[in-house]
């Protein structure tokens, strides 16, 4: 096929902002569908997509046979349910994440998608940045000698009763809305996965997260993080090795946030600074899953990966206290 037409199940914010645009851009994709009950909701998508197509509901969407690939940017509780009828229905699926609430149910999409021959991914943006795929690169090539610990950190506020993120219902909390960043960040650049959490400072509020500070032993160092729904702004990774730092400004909202900047200093001076002012990683990401669709590639980020961010997740909930 020229190109993946490519529909989407629910008109959210930040699908209307980020995501349908993305598709809208890359190449290989064209924005076809919209499902919403709501059909004022699909003006801002139709605005840059005036031949968009829309649907009253999320079925009638899965059962167009034009529609090939759905992103599902649902409520978090939603997305195993969706993603699963998605694959059913014949369509390849990139959900938001976290796209389950817990490791085990990754073991039945895994299948679905084997079963379907269906790709099935998480949209999980930071892989496709040329600033994460530098700092693994530099990292695993010893820029920094051996490595000896990492700290993470990605907060924001939000103390909107009525937004989904502080819904315990609808699967909300930090940890599952930017730990998966500053989780899956250190797994993605070291290549390792934690063996123990022996410390989680989690706070709760109307049972669902909005703080955590926590500690983790990975097989060659050690980790640090700090995750909030109820801090001002911050986001940053640093990896600390015998030689040398790695430093990661803005690792996780490029151009959002602000500009994506990666510096390494090695001996006390800077050897290495480089900055990504006009790179996109969504649209990166909807080019990635055509290519992987449409000509075998291998995609960046696997269900199998998304699988071990969640079950770092999942250690954290068993090792501090609860609400």
């Amino acid at each position: 096929m020229a190109h993946l037409n490519w529909g989407i199940l629910g008109a959210s914010n930040f699908a209307m902002r980020d995501m349908a645009p993305a598709i809208h851009a890359a190449k290989g994709a064209r924005l076809a569908g919209l499902a919403t009950s709501d059909l004022r909701k699909a003006e801002g998508f139709q605005a840059f997509a005036p031949d968009l197509k829309t649907y009253d509901s999320y079925d009638g969407l899965l059962a167009d046979s034009q529609i090939d690939a759905v992103y599902v940017p649902l409520p978090n509780h939603l997305h195993l349910e969706w993603s699963l009828k998605a694959l059913a229905a014949g369509k390849h699926v990139l959900c938001e994440k976290p796209m389950t609430l817990h490791a085990a149910e990754y073991d039945e999409l895994i299948a679905a998608s084997a079963q379907s021959g269906l790709l099935a991914a998480e949209a999980y943006m930071i892989v496709h940045h040329p600033q994460f795929i530098r700092a693994r690169d530099l990292l695993q090539s010893g820029a920094i000698g051996k490595l000896v610990h990492v700290d993470a950190t990605f907060s924001y506020f939000n103390d909107d009763a009525a937004n989904i993120r502080n819904s315990p219902q609808k699967g909300g909390g930090g940890l599952r809305d930017i730990g998966v960043y500053t989780f899956g960040g250190a797994r993605f650049v070291t290549g390792q996965e934690p063996v123990s959490i022996p410390y989680a400072n989690l706070r709760f509020e109307n049972d669902v997260d909005v703080f955590a500070q926590v500690a983790a032993i990975f097989p060659d160092f050690t980790y640090a993080a700090t995750v909030s729904m109820r801090m001002f702004p911050r986001q940053e990774m640093v990896f600390h090795g015998d030689k040398g730092i790695l430093r990661l400004h803005c690792p996780f909202n490029a151009n959002t946030f602000d500009v994506a900047e990666l510096t390494l200093e090695n001996n006390g001076r800077k050897v290495v600074s480089e900055r990504w002012p006009g790179f996109n990683q969504y649209v990166k990401q909807v080019e990635n899953f055509g290519d992987a669709v449409q000509n075998g590639a291998d995609y960046p980020c696997p269900l199998s990966f998304s699988r071990g961010t969640q079950h770092m997740i999942d250690m954290v909930f068993e090792a501090g206290p609860r609400p």
